[in-house]
């Protein structure tokens, strides 16, 4: 989703109290709000993708398939964090009466250009601080190409996978994603493209 920081510093709990009321998703960024705006067609479709495809491969799964209505809590260097993430697999849920998840083992995000910057940058150290992470996806809107930061003996590394031809494995959940279903239905036409070239920098 696109989004819009609110200046205003909030406790954790007044920002839980009104996200249960709120008809705008915020996340909070250790006292400060951000609100999230619509998302295009677009990065929906590709987010839908995402989940039905790994709720279909995850169907008899211990690890399941949470979308972008669940918020996601991380204490990261002293900070307070509570993001939405656009997809999240957890495979140790927190109690179900809880309003956010804790521990997923994969994070999909799908870049926007008003989100570009906060996923590659802030929400990207953000997610590879928690432990039960194993890999993070950060997915083109536009073009089928996907970032992938996989966990490793010496940390995350980052891989580049292109085409629809392609696929992410995901050995720690026995499955994989195909390229082609991420994108299915996205129309690739230079009038689709938005943003320049990506450009990722380096861990």
């Amino acid at each position: 989703m696109s989004s819009a920081e609110q200046p205003n510093w909030v406790s954790v709990q007044d920002y839980l109290s009104r996200e249960r009321t709120s008809p705008v998703k915020s996340e909070y960024i250790d006292g400060w709000v951000r609100a999230m705006t619509g998302a295009s067609s677009r990065h929906n479709r590709v987010k839908l993708n995402c989940l039905v495809k790994l709720s279909v491969l995850l169907e008899d799964h211990p690890c399941q398939p949470y979308d972008s209505d669940t918020k996601l809590k991380i204490d990261h260097a002293d900070q307070k964090l509570f993001y939405y993430p656009d997809a999240q697999v957890v495979c140790q849920s927190t109690d179900p009466q809880a309003v956010f998840q804790e521990r997923p083992v994969l994070i999909i995000e799908v870049l926007s250009p008003s989100t570009r910057r906060h996923d590659l940058d802030e929400k990207m150290e953000a997610y590879l601080s928690i432990q039960t992470l194993e890999c993070y996806i950060v997915l083109e809107q536009h073009q089928p190409i996907a970032l992938v930061l996989r966990r490793t003996s010496d940390g995350f590394a980052r891989e580049t996978v292109q085409g629809t031809h392609s696929r992410i494995e995901l050995p720690f959940l026995g499955c994989s994603l195909r390229m082609a279903d991420i994108y299915k239905g996205i129309e690739f036409t230079d009038t689709c493209v938005q943003e320049p070239d990506p450009q990722y920098s380096q861990l």
